[in-house]
């Protein structure tokens, strides 16, 4: 099973960008998708992107299209989650994690989960 870690959150201002990544363990990485999910205080956990096991392909929630890109780098056994022009409805902890759909995948969809990063955008 592959361990993921996300970083790269931060408070930051309206309009702002942050980068976020998201590392694996093990290079059993390059076998799986990678999606990014998001909660906020008081909502449940939404989906924000996903990325195919090759980079070929992408997903997008439709608030986020536009705004947000998902990419990775098997060679690195990263993935990244850029986030331009944030707003502070963005607020929220970002999770990565690893399956086998990145076209909203549901939770059997996905085998390992990292810890969540804290993004806070303010106004």
């Amino acid at each position: 099973q592959v361990q993921l870690v996300e970083s790269g959150g931060g408070l930051v201002q309206a309009g702002d960008s942050l980068k976020l990544s998201c590392t694996a363990s093990t290079r059993t990485f390059s076998l799986y998708a990678i999606n990014w999910f998001r909660q906020a205080p008081g909502r449940e956990r939404e989906f924000v992107a996903g990325i195919s096991w090759n980079g070929a392909s992408t997903n997008y929630a439709d608030s986020m299209k536009g705004r947000f890109t998902i990419s990775r780098d098997n060679a690195e056994n990263r993935a990244y989650l850029q986030m331009n022009s944030l707003k502070p409805e963005d607020t929220a902890v970002y999770y990565c994690a690893a399956g086998y759909n990145y076209y909203f995948p549901g939770q059997r969809d996905l085998i390992s989960w990292g810890q969540g990063t804290q993004v806070t955008v303010s106004s």
